[in-house]
């Protein structure tokens, strides 16, 4: 409130400046300056702390024209801040309707009235907004960013490389690892739609306009894995995961799964040792357990678990231990790491396995693009937290 009131303060005195600047003006003035009545009104609500009833008579007070414009401007942007988007929208469908605005005055209304729209979720009248005001040739770069803003959540991938073009060609910032992502949705919905071909050419467009997007490789894989070439999915995946070491948890899984498929247990137990003895907690080491438990039983695993747990602990691991620990004979060792079972698993299922390398957003599950800042490719999971395999 008292935030409010602070905000107002400016308002009125610009008010009661602008009517008494008005009053000046008249021909034959009074001898006492008379202010509009309007204003005493407005300032006894702000003086009862009524902020509504304030701005209300100070709005109703100020009437349009080229002094009181950036007034009205800056009174619709704090409405928006406050979540009054109706408000907002009032103010600024007041100054467009105004024939005395300047093309600029109009233009930046335009803009204001467009975000207000996108805040109300009414991205059809905000887009209509956004494509006058590129036709004007103002504010094109908010108007394009704001139309990249709906078309993303509007999922209309196409639309978004046709902005990221214009984009492009005003700023002269290129938006490639943008469009690849664009690129590997269309691929998504192609396939979805039992189009594989089409998937396929999104795919080869995307790698042409970013060779280092991950998910297009990713994805290449998984195309792969599903028409049974496991062999050409796990050397994708190889080759991704070589690209951005950091991606190798989230497809250290698919790794593992295509190597079942073939039976080649042998390059598995190898591919394996050479991740654990390079890149460790990337959750190699549960696949190997998984593995040893098949091979040589759960004593081996039990000690190997033991041994990495040694040379790089986590929480992951010392489950898993516990796990197997907890099949040996009875006793009382046996049941202290029973008791201890149910606090790990809570800790591991609280935490959160993913964070934006950019604005630190956690996440329990992977986003491409961040919801937070809304970068692409900058969600990754954090160090420590395995993938169960």
């Amino acid at each position: 409130m008292q935030e409010l009131l602070l905000l107002l303060l400016p308002v009125a005195a610009a008010s009661g400046w602008l009517a008494a600047r008005r009053s000046a003006r008249k021909e034959n003035p009074p001898q006492g300056c008379e202010t509009s009545p309007v204003y005493f009104r407005g300032l006894n609500h702000l003086l009862n702390e009524e902020p509504d009833k304030a701005i209300d008579a100070f709005v109703e007070m100020l009437e349009v024209d080229s002094d009181t414009v950036e007034t009205h401007l800056a009174l619709g942007n704090l409405f928006r801040r406050r979540g009054e988007v109706e408000r907002a929208i009032r103010i600024h469908q007041n100054l467009i309707a105004r024939p005395a605005l300047t093309r600029e005055q109009r233009a930046q209304a335009l803009l204001e009235l467009g975000q207000d729209y996108m805040r109300a979720g009414l991205y059809d009248r905000a887009e209509n907004l956004f494509r006058e005001l590129k036709e004007t040739k103002l504010h094109v770069k908010p108007a394009l960013n704001n139309l990249l803003v709906i078309y993303e959540k509007e999922r209309d991938w196409k639309a978004c490389l046709d902005v990221a073009d214009e984009l492009e060609s005003i700023t002269g910032n290129k938006m490639m690892l943008q469009k690849s992502h664009y690129f590997c949705e269309l691929a998504i919905g192609a396939r979805m739609q039992g189009r594989a071909a089409d998937a396929a050419a999104y795919l080869k467009k995307a790698l042409s306009t970013y060779r280092g997007c991950v998910r297009a490789n990713h994805l290449q894989a998984q195309f792969a894995a599903s028409q049974g070439d496991h062999r050409g999915a796990i050397r994708i995946l190889r080759q991704t995961a070589e690209q951005d070491a950091d991606y190798l948890p989230e497809i250290l899984p698919e790794i593992v799964s295509n190597l079942r498929h073939l039976g080649d247990v042998q390059e598995l137990r190898t591919i394996l040792t050479e991740i654990v003895a390079k890149q460790p907690g990337t959750g190699a080491e549960l696949a190997m357990v998984d593995l040893l438990i098949e091979q040589q039983g759960e004593a081996a695993a039990a000690e190997y678990l033991a041994d990495q747990l040694a040379r790089e602990p986590s929480l992951a691991l010392l489950l898993r231990s516990i796990e197997l620990n907890a099949r040996m004979p009875e006793g009382q060792s046996t049941r202290f790491l029973e008791g201890l079972r149910p606090h790990i698993r809570r800790l591991l299922d609280q935490r959160p396995i993913y964070q934006c390398s950019h604005c630190g957003f956690t996440a329990k599950t992977l986003h491409w693009q961040c919801p937070s800042c809304r970068r692409w490719s900058a969600v990754k999971r954090r160090p420590g937290c395995e993938a169960e395999i």
